[in-house]
C-alpha cells in the first residue's frame, strides 16, 4: 500500500512543511509572551512588596524619632514640697536625673548651685538674698499670692540607658511672710517649667525673666 501523501505534488508538501513551521512559532511565540507576562508580574509583586515593606519603615522610623523626641525632653515637677525644700522628679517616669545645675539671676550674685542624684531645690540656697535682692528692687517686705523666683535648671538624666541633656527656665514659686523680731521668711510652693533654653542663652533669659518679674507692681 503506497502513503498517499508520496504522490502529492511538491508544491503541497511545501505548503504543509511551512504551515506546521508557522504553527509552532505561534506556539513558540504565545509562550514567551506567558513567560515574560510571569517575569513581569513577578516584578510587580517584587516592587509592590518592597514598597509596602519601605512604608513600614519609614512610619517606623517616624515613630522612632518622635519617641526619641520625647523622650529627650524634660519637664520637671515638684515630686514634694515640706521643709524648705522641693523634691524635682521627671514628669516621665522612665527619665532618671543623673545631676543637675542651677542658675540664679544674677542680681541674687549667688554661684550656680550643682546636685548629683537627689534632685532638688532648697530655700537655703537663696533665702538671705532673695529678700535683699527684693529689698533693692522695693518689692514688698511681703508677698501677695505666690511669687517667681526664675532659674535655669541644666538637667543631665538618662533614658534607657542613653544620655541626655536638657536646659530650661524654671519659676519657683514661693511666699515671704514674717515680722520684725523673727524676721521674714521664704517658703516654697512648688516649681513650673518655662521654656527650653541653649546652655549658652540660659544665664541671659534668667536674668530678663527677673528683670520683667521684679518690675514695680502699681
Amino acid at each position: 500500500m503506497t502513503d498517499p501523501t508520496s504522490n502529492a505534488p511538491p508544491e503541497s508538501k511545501a505548503a504543509r512543511a511551512a504551515e506546521a513551521a508557522a504553527i509552532r512559532r505561534r506556539w513558540i511565540t504565545l509562550g514567551e509572551g506567558v513567560a515574560v507576562l510571569a517575569v513581569l508580574i513577578s516584578a510587580v509583586t517584587l516592587y509592590l512588596n518592597w514598597a509596602d515593606k519601605r512604608e513600614e519603615r519609614d512610619r517606623e522610623a517616624v515613630e522612632s524619632r518622635k519617641a526619641s523626641a520625647r523622650a529627650a525632653t524634660l519637664v520637671l515637677r515638684a515630686a514634694s514640697v515640706e521643709d524648705g525644700r522641693i523634691a524635682l522628679a521627671p514628669s516621665d517616669p522612665g527619665q532618671i536625673v543623673q545631676s543637675q545645675t542651677v542658675r540664679f539671676p544674677s542680681a541674687l550674685a549667688l554661684s550656680p548651685v550643682d546636685t548629683s542624684g537627689d534632685a532638688r531645690i532648697e530655700a537655703g540656697w537663696f533665702d538671705g538674698t532673695l529678700k535683699r535682692a527684693r529689698a533693692k528692687a522695693k518689692l514688698p517686705d511681703e508677698s501677695v499670692g505666690d511669687e517667681r523666683l526664675p532659674v535655669a535648671i541644666a538637667t543631665r538624666f538618662t533614658v534607657g540607658g542613653e544620655a541626655h541633656e536638657d536646659v530650661a527656665l524654671y519659676d519657683i514659686g514661693y511666699g515671704i511672710k514674717g515680722g520684725w523680731i523673727a524676721g521674714h521668711r521664704v517658703t516654697l510652693r512648688g516649681i513650673a517649667r518655662v521654656k527650653g533654653l541653649s546652655a549658652s542663652g540660659a544665664q541671659a533669659a534668667v536674668d530678663a525673666r527677673w528683670t520683667r518679674l521684679s518690675a514695680r507692681r502699681p
